[in-house]
């Protein structure tokens, strides 16, 4: 009786469905990399995760990049000063910059699942000063 109880129990949980994952992204006016930083500026997650920009220092946001969503990936942009969460869907990369201080490189990236969707695509996006630096680092890390 006691290994029919355990062998129910363990069928139980195997069933039911994985929980997604909730990660927070910080948006910085000083961070370890420096000004004006998402920390951490990587992320990698599965497909159903969400991550929450939050608006640790005031007069910051997070929006999605053009030219650096997957297939089937819908933009998303967040107001300034509050927190944003987006869920995560579609494979491949997302570039994220904050409006205000994108050509100070204010960027992160976040990866989901198998980056290699859009990740030649995302590669060939022109960013403005140092958040074109940080994305050669940042996908050439991948």
């Amino acid at each position: 009786m006691k290994t029919i109880l355990l062998a129910a129990a363990a069928l139980a949980v195997a069933i039911l469905p994985a929980t997604a994952a909730d990660y927070q992204v910080k948006m910085l006016n000083k961070g370890a990399k420096g000004v004006m930083v998402f920390e951490p500026d990587l992320v990698k997650i599965q497909p159903g995760d969400t991550v929450t920009f939050v608006s640790t220092d005031a007069g910051h946001d997070a929006m999605s990049i053009p030219g650096m969503l997957p297939d089937g990936a819908q933009p998303f942009e967040g107001k300034i000063g509050k927190d944003v969460t987006v869920t995560f869907t579609q494979p491949g990369v997302y570039g994220v910059k904050c409006k205000p201080h994108y050509v100070m490189g204010m960027v992160a990236l976040v990866v989901v699942g198998d980056p290699s969707s859009n990740l030649e695509a995302a590669k060939k996006v022109k960013n403005p000063g140092k958040a074109g630096k940080l994305f050669t680092e940042l996908l050439g890390s991948l």
